[in-house]
């Protein structure tokens, strides 16, 4: 005997610090509760108890992080011109952080260590994939990177490199949710995570070069920033708006709505093509509905469906659903759809409403309020609630006794 006090007992799935253990085959956001591990269900459930303030709690991080990017190079235009395609670069990072590598290396340490080096990673992360988007698009140039106003000439990122970084983003979302990340998630948590993010940048840089054309932009402003014009079908903000749209149903039918209907589908490969086909489908007729039929310009449909998105980021992960998740299926999600809708128009308003005071010259209105919406937004909520885990506010919940 050393004297030794026995340790105490942790529940089956968590580690000590109370998170829930890195297993394999970790659930997605989209696996049926009957299929989750235990740990994790249960962990939702306290979630799900401590709501609404744990989502309330968590709108007040979202916003701060929002009005750090939004206004953190000192005035609303020169931080749109400089983090807002820096923070759209971060956020494929920030899923491969939160849903391929369940928060590491965050996850060694506790609370609020956790979501500090993760976001610390994220944000060096972002720079990186900026610089290699500047690359690939244009004429590389470090420096203006973070120049508002570069010069004559200068390559400048906003907007040339957006197009870029949503298409990466896209594929990220796609490989993630509706691909429920197979089959790279049998290589292991790390690998699967990197992997993913080259296999969405390849993605992304091959379909920039293939569907995109920067025909509007002057062949003298092309050359002397080094614009590369890849002269594919579709001009580059018909290409983004289009993409968002896809986005659209990406947030609503593998975030708001957990994956239903195609979750119902039990086999891995029809359900997999189906998901594929609804969302990609589903987007297309929607771009084709806004652009054609009602004939918004692609600023307006970015706008709103940015808006969307952050509504179903909002319902779906900040409020993990609540009050639908207490309802019956079929009710539950008539009305997390009619709370997302008025969600997104709450939120299309009040930013419209900011935009319209703003002067802008190198913008408009709406580049602001889907980057806004998009990247500014939905960055804060998934960091505080996939790579934060909640912290503070779940600190009690998830201390271990």
């Amino acid at each position: 005997m050393t004297g030794r006090a026995p340790s105490r007992p942790r529940p089956a799935g968590l580690l000590s610090s109370g998170r829930p253990e890195p297993l394999p085959g970790r659930p997605t956001l989209t696996t049926p509760p009957r299929l989750q591990h235990e740990a994790i269900a249960d962990l939702q459930r306290q979630h799900l108890a401590g709501q609404p303030w744990l989502g309330l709690g968590g709108l007040l991080l979202a916003a701060a992080v929002f009005f750090a990017l939004a206004l953190g190079t000192g005035s609303t235009t020169t931080s749109l011109l400089i983090l807002g395609p820096i923070s759209t670069f971060a956020l494929p990072a920030v899923a491969m952080v939160a849903f391929w590598w369940n928060d590491w290396p965050g996850s060694r340490l506790t609370t609020p260590w956790t979501g500090l080096v993760d976001t610390a990673l994220v944000a060096a992360a972002s720079v990186v994939l900026t610089i290699a988007g500047q690359a690939i698009v244009e004429r590389s140039d470090v420096q203006a990177v973070f120049e508002a106003s570069p010069g004559p000439g200068v390559p400048a990122t906003f907007p040339a490199t957006l197009a870029l970084a949503g298409a990466a983003f896209t594929a990220m979302l796609q490989l993630s949710l509706v691909c429920e990340r197979w089959p790279l998630a049998g290589i292991g948590r790390l690998r699967s995570g990197l992997a993913a993010l080259a296999l969405s940048w390849a993605v992304g840089t091959g379909a920039y070069f293939l569907f995109v054309n920067l025909d509007a932009v002057p062949a003298a402003e092309r050359a002397a920033a080094g614009l590369r014009n890849p002269g594919g079908p579709i001009a580059a903000p018909d290409f983004g708006s289009a993409l968002i749209a896809v986005g659209v149903w990406q947030a609503v039918l593998f975030i708001a709505l957990r994956g239903w209907p195609v979750n119902a589908i039990t086999r891995r490969s029809p359900r997999l093509l189906a998901g594929n086909a609804l969302v990609l489908g589903l987007g297309a007729l929607t771009y084709t509905a806004f652009r054609n039929l009602a004939h918004w310009q692609p600023d307006a449909i970015s706008a709103v469906c940015g808006c969307v998105i952050s509504a179903a980021l909002i319902v779906a992960m900040l409020f993990e659903g609540w009050p639908a998740a207490r309802l019956p299926p079929a009710p539950g999600r008539a009305i997390t759809l009619t709370l997302t809708a008025l969600a997104a128009l709450a939120l299309n308003r009040a930013l419209a409403a900011y935009a319209a005071s703003v002067h802008w010259t190198r913008a408009t209105p709406d580049n602001w309020i889907t980057t806004a919406a998009l990247s500014f937004i939905g960055a804060g909520i998934i960091l505080h609630v996939g790579i934060g885990l909640r912290w503070p506010f779940t600190q009690k919940a998830n201390r271990h006794p």
